[in-house]
């Protein structure tokens, strides 16, 4: 039996205040990427109460992915945006979810990032972050980016952290580790960096900043 709307966000006002949880609520989230990265940081941010998550990506569930992405066996082969939308509403039933099953692109961005208070840069490839932090950058100033870089192999989880860059841009991640070298990307170091993002997305929500 689904919880009603009500008894979920009493739930969650017990454990995060009334203030928090209507903030949360009223936010919106843009998740760049649904990968490792991004299927994190969405489910994150739902299970906080964040009311509406606008989900972007292209790209269809892999069997490669199921070790360290929010996506089961049976989904395999379908768009991420679905899937990831049907696993968010498991948890979080009564969630807005604006999926877009589209690549990112310079002529795109800005149009499909107008709604959201907060974008969470979750790319794999570094053209495409570069582009969309020069979107933000340049065309939505007013936005917040957080943003990631460095969360491959079996380094050190302390050295996964977040950094102010400027006063509404942030960057996740150890900043200098890649997915070329050694084994590549390790379910739980993704998700730390995940968790950075989400938490930092969170952080803002609750005017609380990065010196």
């Amino acid at each position: 039996m689904i919880p009603t709307k009500e008894a979920l966000e009493q739930a969650l006002k017990e454990r995060q205040g009334a203030e928090l949880t209507a903030r949360f609520s009223a936010a919106a989230v843009a998740v760049c990427g649904l990968g490792g990265l991004g299927s994190h940081i969405a489910n994150f941010l739902a299970r906080a109460g964040v009311g509406r998550l606008i989900l972007i990506d292209f790209d269809r569930v892999d069997v490669t992915n199921l070790h360290r992405q929010q996506y089961k066996a049976s989904q395999v082969g379908r768009y991420k945006t679905e899937a990831l939308a049907e696993n968010l509403r498991e948890a979080a039933p009564y969630i807005r979810l604006d999926p877009h099953t589209v690549r990112l692109t310079a002529e795109n961005a800005a149009s499909l990032l107008a709604g959201a208070d907060i974008i969470c840069e979750a790319l794999d490839d570094a053209a495409a972050k570069a582009m969309l932090a020069n979107t933000v950058l340049e065309q939505l100033p007013e936005k917040f980016l957080v943003a990631a870089s460095g969360m491959a192999g079996l380094g050190s989880a302390n050295t996964i952290r977040t950094r102010r860059l400027t006063s509404r841009f942030y960057l996740c991640g150890d900043g200098v580790s890649d997915v070329a070298d050694g084994i590549g990307l390790v379910a739980p170091r993704v998700a730390l960096c995940a968790a950075h993002q989400a938490h930092m997305a969170l952080r803002i929500l609750s005017g609380h900043f990065e010196p």
